[in-house]
């Protein structure tokens, strides 16, 4: 019998019905174009700071701070690869190896990491040496930092360590990779190596030990938001590249412009606005990216990052957010710090965590606040003090969608007596 081919008019609609885009990747914030607006100034800083590496020399360590979206990453990879491409041309060696710390967030990941980039690449340097193996697994981190050492040695080079979203290392596993890294140079002789921190944290360096900070001899970048202008230049170089001609409604770019820079300047959230907003009108068939589209496209992404932000958070955290929603669902849609810490203790065991002190859940509530996921204000009682009262502002659907999302589905088993059980004493 011949093969059904049912499965691709599944898909030949969508297929042939396309007259919005022309290459739609060049719209997603992963997409390095060749020349980056508004960011020269920027970018030639950071040309200055690591052309010694051209020389054989050891740069100075970068700290580069801004907020999401402001072109740090996308600048640090473009004057790495240039860096690479004449450090070649000049058989000088450098070599930048990027890592992101919120996934390679240990130290034990990030020598581990480098020293495997380092294995997988050194045949690519000249050396009469033999190259050295290095198992991933079984061994000290002052082994792994030993053997990443002597790789380091084995090929020769000026090396730049990116650390990407650096806060995040230093947040969860202390500034013990950074005071590494500023020491390594002393046990190097052919080799050397420069660290660039990047951070949307501007308070980063808080967090750092005095002995880092002075061995650090960081040379810092400051990467300012965009505003709705420059936002414009941006989203109207993509869209030369990723639209079809004549698919753009004029008013849509510097609709999208405004509402990211409103949004502190995220170029980010500028493109996702704009594909989006392109990817819905597709789905609409309709011949033109019109304003409703991107208003459409900006409640979409509101939703989604909600629920990706909830889902993402760490489980003491869903915990105490789990027995905010408790609460509202059983009609209390105002709540103070008390009955959270009451419920949540009466929770907590059966959710097979360890219950947190009633200082550490204020805590917790405090950064649900930051997050914008509830709204809490301060309430003066006269005699009683001040308390903190907390209520739901954004979408309840929403927030029970990232809730559920748990893959140990550890809020949606508990048992409905035990709920009820606590309520009744969280009241």
């Amino acid at each position: 019998m011949p093969e059904s081919t049912d499965h691709i008019g599944l898909f030949e609609k969508y297929l042939l019905m396309n007259k919005i885009f022309k290459d739609r990747e060049v719209l997603r914030h992963s997409y390095r174009p060749h020349i980056l607006p508004h960011r020269k100034e920027q970018i030639d800083q950071l040309a200055a700071i690591l052309a010694p590496s051209l020389q054989a020399e050891t740069p100075s360590n970068i700290l580069i701070y801004g907020k999401t979206g402001t072109g740090k990453t996308a600048s640090v990879r473009y004057v790495g690869t240039e860096l690479e491409t004449v450090s070649r041309k000049m058989k000088s060696y450098c070599q930048v190896i990027h890592l992101n710390c919120e996934i390679i967030d240990t130290q034990y990941r990030v020598l581990t990491q480098i020293a495997k980039l380092l294995s997988d690449e050194s045949e690519e340097y000249p050396s009469d040496k033999a190259k050295i193996q290095i198992p991933m697994t079984g061994l000290a981190t002052d082994q792994i930092y030993s053997k990443m050492t002597e790789q380091f040695e084995h090929i020769g080079a000026t090396f730049i360590i990116v650390l990407d979203e650096i806060d995040k290392l230093v947040k969860k596993s202390g500034d013990d990779t950074l005071y590494t890294f500023t020491r390594i140079n002393s046990d190097l002789t052919n080799s050397r190596v420069a660290i660039i921190g990047i951070s949307n944290d501007l308070g980063f360096k808080t967090f750092l030990d005095p002995r880092v900070l002075s061995s650090l001899s960081e040379e810092e970048l400051v990467f300012p938001p965009y505003n709705a202008p420059q936002l414009c230049d941006i989203l109207e170089q993509r869209a030369e590249m990723g639209f079809n001609p004549d698919v753009l409604d004029e008013e849509v770019i510097p609709l999208c412009s405004a509402l990211a820079a409103q949004e502190h300047g995220d170029a980010r959230r500028a493109l996702d606005l704009l594909r989006i907003s392109g990817e819905l009108a597709d789905r609409e068939r309709a011949e033109k990216v019109a304003t409703d589209h991107v208003h459409k496209a900006q409640e979409k992404i509101e939703t989604d990052s909600m629920t990706e932000c909830i889902r993402t958070l760490p489980t003491q955290s869903k915990a105490v957010l789990f027995c905010m929603l408790l609460l509202h669902k059983n009609g209390q849609k105002v709540f103070i710090s008390g009955d959270i810490t009451r419920v949540y203790r009466s929770l907590a065991p059966a959710l097979h965590l360890d219950v947190l002190t009633s200082r550490r859940v204020s805590d917790l509530i405090s950064e649900l606040n930051m997050l914008g996921i509830i709204n809490t204000r301060l309430v003066n009682r006269g005699r009683h003090g001040r308390t903190k009262e907390m209520w739901f502002d954004a979408s309840i659907d929403r927030i029970w969608e990232g809730i559920h999302d748990d893959p140990n589905e550890r809020f949606t088993a508990i048992p409905m007596e035990i709920v009820q059980d606590a309520l009744t004493h969280g009241m």
